[in-house]
């Protein structure tokens, strides 16, 4: 039984959330309604996160062409804020870098798009010997077809399928503390 408490439960000891490519001018590319609900469960996550004291890595595919990370996310590039041309957070050193200071080896995935920075970075993370929490409900893509793609293969890949709530309830592990009234009153305050 101890395998799955390993594989499945989050510890918030050794896990990380890594934001991926919420930028100015790949968010308008974006279903309005569900990136909307992505960026809320960011956001949640962002909160959580910070609430809990816990490490949060945020990346930038190509910022000249892309712009920054979107205001509503600033939070996300607080702590670490990494540049990249490569669609793979992994193939960027300042990346690997960064995650290995943190000496998490639980990564609570998120941003855009599913399936090309998120999808390729979770194979590579998972090559590595990292966990991968893919949390559904805070990844996106122009298309539904290839989130949905990305998801299952991800599935078959041995990543871990979440959500935002799962993980920071998983997280919390108690319902006492700062902490939890923080999560709870961030999912009272969730809509979608």
């Amino acid at each position: 039984m101890a395998e799955f408490k390993e594989k499945y439960r989050l510890d918030k000891d050794k896990a990380v959330l890594i934001v991926i490519d919420v930028q100015e001018r790949l968010v308008p590319a974006m279903n309005e309604r569900v990136c909307g609900q992505v960026v809320s469960h960011i956001n949640m996550l962002l909160e959580g996160f910070r609430a809990m004291q816990l490490p949060v890595i945020a990346t930038e595919q190509y910022p000249r062409g892309l712009g920054n990370t979107i205001v509503e996310l600033a939070a996300a590039t607080e702590q670490v804020c990494i540049e990249k041309i490569s669609f793979s957070c992994v193939g960027e050193p300042k990346f690997m870098a960064a995650l290995e200071k943190t000496a998490a080896k639980q990564v609570v995935l998120v941003g855009m798009e599913s399936h090309v920075c998120v999808y390729q970075t979770l194979i590579d993370l998972l090559d590595r010997g990292y966990r991968v929490h893919l949390v559904r409900d805070a990844i996106c893509s122009r298309f539904k077809s290839d989130y949905q793609t990305a998801i299952a293969m991800a599935v078959q890949m041995g990543a871990v399928l979440t959500t935002t709530e799962i993980a920071l309830f998983q997280l919390l592990g108690v319902a006492e503390g700062d902490d939890f009234k923080v999560v709870s009153r961030l999912a009272r305050r969730r809509t979608a």
